[in-house]
């Protein structure tokens, strides 16, 4: 979805405008934080606001060791992605990081997710808040191997290359192979509710006996799945809360 606002907005975010700041509550028990109660390190990206392009892919992995790297891309403009390193600092509730560099910007971080401040660090609020919100990916399924081993209840059939899928984390790319050609598309992922959903999914255009009848299947599931669950090296897509769809196993490729 194409994000286009007023140049006026992106001034004000960088301004730390005070029309932004919200009213503050008690000071949060330091020993229960999000520095300290969340697994925060990892890696967070979303599309951001932009006043004169389509919006703006950001990524953004927080370190342990206070280490950042951050990757700014604004899409439709035929410009190099921004890509900045430098530390990170809590505020004392332990609440807000501070980005250090050349891309200075304050995060909420919260419970598989950074929010976006304004620079002196008050919210941004009104219709775009939602858009300023930075989604945790999960290391966990992101760049695995994900062979298939059950569709709708029964075992894959052995063919004469095994049908998988890989999510890569840059673009939010999914590439795989069907079981009988290979194909590509997008993939939008919430790891808080584990939420997941396939897009623009397209193929090569061989036909394969057999194959084609798996192929099929493991098609529609993509189009159908919702969201997933893992258990280890299991992983499992499902569509609302009826029995799994598809189940694969993680393969490790030497």
């Amino acid at each position: 979805m194409n994000i286009r606002l007023l140049g006026t907005i992106t001034l004000l975010l960088a301004l730390g405008a005070g029309g932004c700041a919200t009213m503050q509550g008690p000071a949060p028990d330091a020993a229960h934080s999000s520095r300290n109660a969340l697994d925060w390190a990892g890696t967070y990206k979303g599309v951001l606001p932009c006043a004169d392009c389509e919006g703006i892919e950001t990524t953004v992995t927080l370190r342990a060791d206070g280490s950042y790297s951050k990757r700014m891309r604004y899409l439709g403009r035929e410009v190099e992605p921004l890509v900045s390193d430098g530390r990170f600092t809590w505020n004392e509730a332990g609440t807000i990081i501070s980005l250090s560099g050349k891309t200075p910007a304050k995060y909420r971080v919260g419970e598989g997710r950074l929010t976006q401040l304004a620079l002196d660090g008050s919210a941004i609020t009104g219709a775009i808040a939602d858009h300023f919100v930075l989604t945790k990916m999960d290391d966990r399924i992101i760049g695995k191997h994900w062979k298939l081993v059950e569709l709708r209840g029964k075992p894959v059939p052995k063919l004469g290359k095994e049908p998988y899928f890989i999510l890569q984390a840059k673009d939010n790319r999914i590439t795989g192979f069907g079981g009988c050609n290979g194909f590509s598309g997008t993939y939008t992922l919430d790891t808080v509710k584990s939420r997941i959903h396939f897009s623009q999914l397209i193929s090569t255009m061989m036909a394969c006996t057999p194959g084609m009848d798996v192929e099929r299947a493991f098609t529609d599931v993509l189009a159908q799945a919702d969201n997933y669950s893992l258990d280890g090296d299991r992983l499992s897509l499902n569509r609302a809360r009826m029995a799994p769809l598809a189940r694969f196993e993680a393969v490790y490729l030497q």
